[in-house]
């Protein structure tokens, strides 16, 4: 793969991962709860990319823009667990020394927001193969770009939590901490909303 083009997926990669979606919102909610909820939910999410990715490369995932029934599906599965988690971090009563939620439960959280997202899988069949050179075979280059693909969304994940990290006792407040919760369930619970009514 010539290098011009490598450059060309990590800037486009990297200018992906800027963008703000579900992900950012679960990871700023999480991060009310500490570091180690934080870090679990992005591998969480990062799990999610690759099944994506990985379906993308071995042209699995095409199978969501042939059938209405398994996209229209997955996006109100994805919706509901969206409006769920709003409305959770909305009712919520933590208080700063609770008990942050077990890795487990954030990890499953990270996992689903992407598995359950069909526009990360459609994304995945547009954006991957245009960084194939011409003449060389799709699955050798399309299964280290999903790597790639997914290293990169990492990192700027870890990025986010770091900083999140740096600024922990301010997060702990007792009026920050609600207030984070609450805004991040409203972040969640407009993105379920929108997922809904944005049928492509």
């Amino acid at each position: 793969m010539p290098l011009d083009d490598i450059v060309a997926f990590v800037a486009a990669s990297f200018l992906i991962a800027l963008s703000p979606g579900p992900g950012t919102a679960v990871v700023l909610r999480q991060s009310v709860h500490g570091r180690k909820a934080a870090l679990a939910t992005v591998f969480g999410m990062e799990v999610g990319v690759a099944c994506w990715a990985v379906a993308a490369a071995l042209g699995m995932s095409v199978l969501l823009t042939a059938s209405e029934i398994a996209y229209h599906g997955l996006r109100i599965a994805g919706a509901v667990f969206l409006v769920h988690l709003g409305v959770k971090a909305l009712i919520s009563r933590s208080l700063p020394g609770a008990a942050p939620p077990p890795a487990s439960r954030a990890f499953r959280s990270g996992l689903v927001v992407n598995l359950a997202n069909p526009k990360l899988g459609v994304f995945a069949i547009s954006f991957l193969p245009q960084f194939v050179p011409a003449g060389e075979a799709g699955q050798g280059v399309l299964l280290p770009l999903a790597v790639g693909w997914v290293l990169i969304d990492t990192v700027w994940y870890l990025v986010i939590v770091a900083v999140l990290h740096t600024v922990r006792g301010w997060l702990g407040r007792p009026r920050v901490r609600p207030a984070l919760e609450k805004l991040s369930g409203c972040v969640l619970l407009a993105l379920g909303v929108r997922l809904v009514l944005d049928p492509r």
